[in-house]
């Protein structure tokens, strides 16, 4: 079970924004992922709990940001209530896409779980629900994912299959890339890996 923390940055001027301490594993069912955010100086930001089946489609996702509270999972597309802070006025919310994604890189894992791309395979086009901090307002973004390259890595647990991926935004032809082993993010824009505990599981 990969327990450890992401630092959370401004893609544009590296500043820090928040810190995410997160554990996940697979389970019989598929993989779940729950973190706590907390902010530069120490305070609680927000969680994520979200558990993918074993086809990599969300089966529950629970979000925390400022007071804002969204709870959503695959069905009919994907669906969602978002709460306010005051908790009275309650939106729900539905799209015709494949899955949520976010800040936490949680959502990367869950992408590529979800995509299951092999390095030979030409790239993938997905349609994302996306959550933007601090309010957690939906927005519909289409993405483009390949798997550019599979390289192993020596460690002392063995070799371990570092992933390479480019992801296109579609609507900006805005391209990055995302390094991942197993169930946890190496390297993303605005996410770095500060520290790790246990090895990451194997991608299935």
């Amino acid at each position: 079970m990969p327990r450890g923390r992401y630092s959370l940055h401004d893609p544009h001027d590296h500043s820090l924004l928040a810190e995410e301490h997160f554990q996940c594993a697979p389970g019989p069912s598929g993989w779940r992922y729950v973190s706590q955010v907390t902010t530069p100086s120490g305070d609680h930001a927000g969680s994520v709990d979200l558990a993918l089946d074993e086809l990599g489609r969300p089966i529950r996702l629970e979000l925390h940001a400022a007071s804002w509270q969204v709870r959503g999972a695959a069905l009919d597309g994907v669906t969602w209530v978002r709460t306010d802070p005051t908790g009275t006025h309650a939106t729900e919310g539905n799209v015709r896409a494949h899955a949520f994604t976010g800040t936490s890189p949680a959502f990367l894992i869950a992408t590529t779980r979800l995509l299951r791309l092999t390095p030979s395979a030409s790239a993938t086009r997905v349609r994302l629900v996306a959550f933007t901090d601090p309010v957690l307002a939906p927005r519909t973004v289409d993405q483009s994912w390949a798997l550019i390259a599979r390289e192993a890595h020596a460690t002392d647990n063995g070799p371990l299959a570092v992933d390479e991926y480019q992801v296109t935004a579609l609507d900006t032809g805005e391209q990055h890339t995302v390094h991942i082993a197993g169930d946890v993010v190496l390297a993303a824009p605005g996410i770095e890996l500060e520290h790790l505990e246990t090895p990451p599981s194997a991608s299935s």
